[in-house]
């Protein structure tokens, strides 16, 4: 048998991917989603796909509302998000606290994980109440079952939330393509701004992990470990491509510089290696009213995959 796996190909698990690393025991067929969110919703609401990645954000939420899937340690993607929060290029608005009591565009859902930590960043660093704020997302959740606070709306069918970022009608955006000359992030020098979140505080952001779906974990006991390491050999063999200086995209010579400046591994697997910044994203999660309460790590992750780290 194989297992129907839905990942997105990028340097830590493109092993795993090509049929170089292979999970002893389990092997797995890969599906292909030309956007890889789509894959995202198929799961949350089908389970569409015995393994697959998934947005962190949407893996809480859903687990809080009974989807029957338990999550790997395996963090795909990290990355900063200073940048993805956009204002207009006119300079009226210039700080975080001047979003209180405005209009604020979301990409997508409330839940998505980059507007959540993008809004963890407005809160934690710019002093923004949250609450004060009308979120104005483009489009649905993924968890059907979740209700978004009353301060979320949706916005207008048939436009982008740049569209009215520049019309006047929203004074920010977090999570959309920038590529627009009337627009700018609100941070400025977002990418150095992220460095030093992780220098001083050492904020770096988890976005994806992987899922199984728990008919799987109980059908076959030894997978979950199995896939934990196969993905973590791929992503070993990535992290010594970037040791020796080979970077082929913008996503790599992020990965490159926080190994350089760490000195670590760039994409750290295991639940205790990341307990701090999983911990500081369920707290956001809560205070945004995604989650009800904290819930404990452990019971997050499938218990044969607790102790391991890669």
């Amino acid at each position: 048998m194989r297992y129907v796996t839905l990942t997105r190909a990028q340097g830590n698990n493109r092993a795993v991917i090509d049929g170089s690393v292979v999970p002893q025991g389990f092997p797995l067929e890969f599906a292909q989603e030309a956007v890889l969110v789509h894959g995202f919703r198929k799961m949350v609401r089908n389970l569409a796909y015995d393994v697959s990645e998934m947005a962190l954000t949407t893996y809480l939420c859903a687990r809080e509302h009974g989807v029957r899937f338990t999550a790997l340690p395996v963090f795909l993607v990290r990355g900063f998000h200073h940048g993805a929060i956009l204002v207009r290029r006119d300079g009226l608005i210039t700080g975080a606290k001047q979003l209180t009591g405005r209009r604020v565009g979301v990409n997508r859902g409330y839940t998505v994980t980059t507007g959540v930590w993008g809004r963890a960043i407005l809160d934690a660093e710019g002093g923004l109440d949250l609450d004060s704020v009308t979120w104005v997302r483009s489009g649905d959740e993924h968890v059907a079952g979740y209700r978004p606070p009353a301060n979320v709306v949706s916005a207008p069918p048939g436009r982008t939330l740049i569209d009215l970022l520049k019309a006047g009608e929203l004074d920010a955006v977090i999570g959309v393509d920038p590529d627009d000359p009337d627009v700018t992030p609100l941070i400025a020098n977002p990418g150095e701004a992220g460095f030093a979140a992780l220098r001083e505080r050492g904020l770096y952001p988890i976005n994806h992990l992987v899922v199984v779906k728990d008919d799987v974990l109980a059908s076959e006991p030894g997978i979950a470990a199995a896939v934990f390491e196969a993905f973590a050999e791929s992503k070993r063999r990535y992290v010594e491509r970037l040791r020796s200086g080979t970077v082929e995209n913008a996503t790599d010579r992020m990965y490159a510089r926080v190994l350089a400046e760490t000195g670590a591994d760039p994409l750290p697997y295991g639940l205790e290696p990341n307990r701090a910044v999983l911990e500081e994203l369920m707290g956001h999660a809560v205070r945004q009213h995604i989650l009800a309460a904290p819930v404990r790590l452990e019971d997050l992750f499938a218990p044969s995959t607790l102790d391991l780290a890669g």
